[in-house]
This record gives structure tokens, sequence and C-alpha cells, in this order.
């Protein structure tokens, strides 16, 4: 029942921008960190982002003054906006949390992933 659904990717022009969302549902009580990943064609999946509980934010050096990452805790979700997009952001863009569940406890959760195509 626990799931992490991201939207917002697409295909932009360079210099353009995107908002991604992942919204976590189910049977959470708490959220501890949640993050963005990357993964380009041929490459190793990188973190790009993350906030945890507190509010604490880091960012990859590559996407420093260009990404932001928020959230909404009341609406189980995390946001990541992408300005001034390069074509070495293309990338399938995965949302990851560290959620406490009901019962369960704390478990670690992995959307879909989402498309992000730039264009030069």
């Amino acid at each position: 029942q626990v799931q992490l659904v991201e939207s917002g990717g697409g295909l932009v022009q360079a210099g353009g921008s995107l908002r991604l969302s992942c919204a976590a549902s189910g049977s959470i009580s708490n959220i501890l960190v949640m993050g963005w990943y990357r993964q380009a064609p041929g490459k190793q999946r990188e973190l790009v982002a993350t906030i945890t509980s507190g509010g604490s934010i880091d960012y990859t050096d590559s996407v420093k003054g260009r990404f932001t990452i928020s959230r909404d805790n009341a609406r189980n979700t995390v946001y990541l906006q992408m300005n001034y997009l390069k074509p070495e952001d293309t990338a399938v863009y995965y949302c990851n949390a560290d959620l406490f569940i009901l019962v369960v406890g704390r478990r670690n959760y992995w959307g879909q992933g989402t498309q992000v195509t730039v264009s030069s």
C-alpha cells in the first residue's frame, strides 16, 4: 500500500525549467528523509538532493545553484525545482524516502522514476 509516485518529468529545452513532485501514500506516520536520485544511460545512479525531517538539505555539486529541493510534510510530498537545465541533466529521476510506517516501522522506498530530457 505504501508508494512513492513521481511526476513532472518531460522534454525541455536547455535553459528551461521543470518541477518534479513525489507523493508518498499509505500508512505513513513520519517522513524521515526524502531525496532525489538520477541515472543517465551508461551511468551509475547518483544522489541529486536530500531533505531531512529537520529541514537539512544537501545537493550534489553539479546542481548547486540550479536545483531546489523542498517538502510539504502535510501532503507527504517532496519537490525538485530544476532551473537552467542542461543536456547533461538528462536522466531518469527517482524519488527515494525513508519512511516510518504505522506498525511496520522504518522502511526505505523507491519511486518508479520519471524521465527528464533536456535538448540542445
